[in-house]
């Protein structure tokens, strides 16, 4: 299916990379990145747009075509980036959107339907937990603490070599349980779209890690019971870097919440997956 890249700015003066599928008039699904628009699938954005709905994948800043400044410093905070979806779904459609969010991408489209809960209609939240990186509350499963060890004693790639970059993201997606062959290819997509080869640019990029040094306070745990839209939560139940604890959390906490467990996932969304994800989101 053929897709349009483009930017979209918001009126803080925030350049956001975008993806669209599908026909612009359709109902709109935003999924935010996690922090890359490709952490969402091509084959579930296709799925999603061939069931009526106007796709948008989008990354999120220091990701992508989106604005990027100092990954290690970040100038915003999580309820900047909320912000950041509030105004992308108002600029995409004047109907309410359905949100959906990935990872940390997750962490923001909690707390966008929280705070901005008129632009949304709807909310998917996959491989992700309800409190921001960093420790965890005495209920919530943390990560793995083996599988943490394992990947963080990989030899570190040569950040500005496109194959090493692919090849440590590979035996990274081995030790998550994750397809190597799959991460090596979107290691390599990563890549090309991430706007230089610094290592904390291509960090942020690949892993993330912007997280670490942003703020996220205030907790909203505690407002989840305030969410009134349709709720999906998908999980993978071989995830070992948010188990499926975190997924189970999240549908309990939020009312009426539906919990779709992805038995053979890990981090990712598998493409064997797309069909039976996108066929839950279209029900909501």
């Amino acid at each position: 299916m053929k897709s349009t890249v483009d930017t979209f700015r918001t009126t803080e003066g925030v350049t956001l990379g975008v993806e669209h599928f599908g026909d612009e008039a359709a109902p709109l699904v935003l999924l935010a990145g996690g922090t890359t628009m490709l952490s969402w699938p091509d084959a579930l954005c296709e799925a999603l747009a061939r069931g009526g709905r106007h796709v948008v994948r989008y990354d999120l800043r220091d990701a992508g075509a989106s604005t990027t400044v100092d990954p290690g410093a970040p100038a915003y905070t999580l309820r900047d980036l909320a912000a950041d979806a509030a105004a992308l779904a108002r600029g995409l459609d004047d109907r309410p959107a359905h949100l959906a969010g990935i990872g940390v991408g997750g962490m923001v489209a909690q707390v966008a339907a929280l705070d901005h809960p008129k632009a949304f209609s709807a909310l998917t939240l996959a491989g992700t937990r309800s409190v921001a990186p960093g420790p965890v509350d005495d209920d919530l499963p943390d990560h793995d603490q083996a599988a943490m060890k394992e990947r963080f004693q990989l030899p570190k790639p040569d950040w500005s070599d496109r194959a090493s970059v692919a090849e440590w993201a590979a035996a990274g997606a081995a030790v998550f349980g994750d397809e190597p062959d799959a991460a090596r290819t979107m290691a390599g997509r990563i890549f090309d779209r991430t706007p230089g080869t610094s290592r904390s640019v291509q960090m942020a990029n690949q892993l993330g890690t912007v997280f670490a040094s942003l703020d996220c306070a205030p907790r909203w745990r505690e407002r989840l019971p305030e969410l009134v839209v349709p709720t999906l939560v998908v999980h993978g139940r071989r995830n070992r870097f948010f188990p499926v604890g975190c997924g189970e959390v999240l549908a309990r906490e939020i009312p009426g919440a539906r919990l779709l467990v992805l038995e053979q996932a890990a981090t990712a969304i598998p493409a064997a997956s797309a069909d039976e994800v996108a066929k839950a989101m279209l029900e909501l």
